[in-house]
């Protein structure tokens, strides 16, 4: 995975993914590729989410702890 992907453009080329395999504009031969790349960007994007969720939560209980 690339080192500067943000994750709205994880989630913009994942979304693009789905796009191309939903309306069937993905040969054969690229499908086994495109899917492999959305399972990627999937876990990137999960990661992203979880790493935020934690940063917020610590970011959360050390406020409150200063206002004690």
């Amino acid at each position: 995975m690339e080192q500067n992907l943000t994750y709205d453009q994880a989630y913009q080329e994942l979304a693009a993914i789905a796009k191309e395999i939903e309306t069937e504009s993905v040969s054969v031969d690229e499908l086994a590729q495109k899917v492999k790349r959305a399972s990627e960007l999937i876990t990137f994007c999960k990661a992203r989410l979880s790493s935020t969720e934690q940063e917020v939560s610590n970011i959360i209980a050390q406020m409150g702890d200063t206002n004690k």
